[in-house]
């Protein structure tokens, strides 16, 4: 079978078409050759650097040699003379002599010592001098044990334990505004208030020599045998 192509399929018709297109850009490139121009670019010199080494020179130090201060003045050895008409008047006399009838008193200096005055209402905690139970420490337990009586209440609910009381020890040793910091109820509390309260004077507590008042805790301890 023969191959059947259409007229617009072939490409024979049009082979001398594309030939003169060819040599006609191909002459176009030829002439744009021949034309070209080329121009020199300018080289630019940037010069060379030329350094001139300078030997350095040792300059000797010298020194700034200051005159010395002119010399002082000398004192003038000019006398001036006066006349002994001249009076000079004297503002005090000073007696450095002493005679049988001069009398010499001896200055005795006065010092004045100033107690400092302690406020009557001022209530101490801690004193030089703390205030002491009459007979020391042995008659004041002797005095508890003698003077307290156990509640009957606290004795029938076992209760036992320690009250701790505060009371101020005044300045003649009387002991004054009794109070319970701690208790343990059951009528302990008021009892040992009430011990505390009929205590005899106590010796009083002392701050540089004299009497204070001073706050003064103590523990009573409640024990059922």
């Amino acid at each position: 079978m023969e191959a059947k192509k259409t007229p617009k399929a072939d490409l024979e018709n049009k082979k001398r078409i594309f030939l003169q297109i060819g040599l006609a850009i191909a002459l176009v490139g030829v002439l744009v050759a021949f034309e070209w121009k080329t121009y020199e670019r300018p080289e630019y010199d940037l010069g060379t650097l030329e350094m001139d080494f300078i030997e350095e020179e040792d300059i000797p130090i010298t020194r700034q040699e200051t005159p010395p201060p002119p010399p002082p003045p000398e004192a003038s050895m000019e006398l001036i003379i006066v006349d002994d008409d001249v009076e000079i008047e004297e503002d005090f006399i000073v007696d450095v002599e002493a005679t049988v009838t001069t009398e010499i008193r001896e200055f005795t200096p006065v010092v004045v010592q100033q107690e400092e005055e302690i406020a009557e209402d001022v209530i101490f905690t801690v004193v030089e001098d703390q205030p002491s139970f009459p007979g020391g420490e042995e008659a004041r337990i002797r005095y508890l044990t003698d003077n307290l009586r156990y509640p009957q209440m606290a004795r029938e609910a076992g209760i036992q334990g320690t009250v701790f009381v505060t009371f101020v020890v005044e300045r003649d040793g009387s002991v004054t505004d009794v109070r319970v910091l701690r208790g343990i109820g059951g009528g302990c509390d008021e009892e040992a208030v009430r011990v505390v309260r009929n205590m005899p004077r106590w010796n009083p507590g002392r701050q540089r020599g004299q009497p204070v008042r001073v706050q003064f805790n103590m523990p009573i301890r409640f024990v059922l045998n």
